[in-house]
């Protein structure tokens, strides 16, 4: 009996031990590519640094010693909280549309499917028309953005029916569609001349004119969101596999799914108050990162955000320096999400499980 154990655990002892592994170099391969990425994201723009000029102006900064020339400035003000930002808002978004997708068990949805993207637009757009700060665009769009989500929550629960995530998702698709039109009759009523520019290039998502205080305020709110994700990543799991399933396992899924889309909004909202709106990357990065490692969250999660880091950090850096004018990381997104989205249309649910 004792003789036969080691036969029958080696072969699962190998199983985990290659399951891990292979998990260990996809996380590996994108945190160095993400990296590589950011150090030459960090060097190339309309200001080129050089590798030495760049660990030289790091050194300074470690050092405490004083800054020299325009290459502290362009590198540490501007080029560093972009990099940074960037890296951002693709790991959230990302991380939001794969919890969202495993939680609808479709992965054709995104984080616009509660509104949420819709919202925080609306309320960034508001604070435009009314030409409140910098930092007043951005609290309003991060208030509206969760309001919105809250007022698709209270249209779920009212209207009662048998298929309770299928109403969700149509309330969202509501609310998100009056939002839009509110936005609209904004932009008509906007100055043409002063704030409707704004509210376009806004719109549109652009990275420009962020700041190290925006990053920072936006990255524990991020933080905030992605706590509880990453607590409840075998719950969200059993989640997947529906209601019923998941009650007979003794997981409640109207209070989990309740923390998960409250998560999630809260890292999407955060950030598109401070990117403006870009969409596709909540559809079309998790759905990648799912045929690379399978749809369990636990290693679904890490992998989208790493991929999303990457992917916005690439198309902003391509955004600022393919031509002399910068374009909107929107229009770039859109691009390159539309088609991948219509290839998903053509494959269907095929290979979600």
């Amino acid at each position: 009996m004792s003789d036969s154990a080691p036969v029958r655990e080696g072969p699962l002892r190998d199983t985990v031990a290659t399951m891990v592994g292979s998990r260990l170099t996809v996380v590996g391969g994108l945190a160095t590519l993400l990296i590589a990425l950011m150090l030459a994201a960090s060097l190339v723009g309309a200001y080129p640094i050089s590798l030495s000029d760049m660990l030289a102006a790091i050194g300074r900064r470690f050092s405490a010693a004083p800054a020299q020339g325009q290459i502290d400035t362009v590198l540490f003000e501007v080029r560093l909280p972009r990099v940074l930002a960037a890296a951002l808002v693709g790991a959230a978004i990302a991380a939001a549309g794969a919890a969202y997708q495993t939680l609808f068990r479709n992965p054709l949805v995104s984080p616009d499917i509660l509104g949420v993207s819709t919202g925080a637009g609306l309320g960034a757009v508001l604070g435009i028309f009314l030409s409140l700060p910098v930092a007043g665009i951005q609290l309003s769009a991060f208030v509206v953005g969760l309001a919105t989500v809250g007022l698709v929550y209270a249209i779920a629960s009212v209207v009662h029916g048998r298929e309770p995530i299928l109403i969700l998702v149509l309330a969202g698709v509501v609310v998100g569609s009056l939002a839009g039109a509110a936005i609209s009759l904004l932009k008509i009523l906007a100055d043409p001349y002063d704030q409707l520019p704004a509210i376009v290039f806004w719109l549109l998502g652009n990275l420009s004119a962020i700041r190290k205080a925006e990053v920072w305020a936006a990255a524990p709110l991020v933080l905030l969101g992605l706590v509880p994700l990453v607590l409840l990543r075998w719950r969200i799991n059993v989640l997947s596999l529906g209601d019923e399933e998941a009650k007979a396992l003794g997981v409640e899924a109207g209070r989990l799914r309740l923390f998960v889309v409250a998560a999630a909004t809260l890292m999407t909202a955060s950030v598109v108050a401070i990117s403006g709106v870009i969409g596709w990357v909540g559809l079309v990065i998790p759905h990648i990162a799912r045929m690379i490692v399978g749809p369990s969250f636990d290693r679904l999660l890490p992998t989208a955000m790493l991929l999303g880091a990457s992917y916005l950090l690439l198309v902003d850096t391509l955004a600022r320096t393919m031509a002399r004018i910068e374009v909107p990381i929107g229009i770039l997104t859109a691009m390159i999400g539309a088609p991948f989205f219509l290839w998903l249309l053509a494959k269907g649910r095929e290979g979600w499980s």
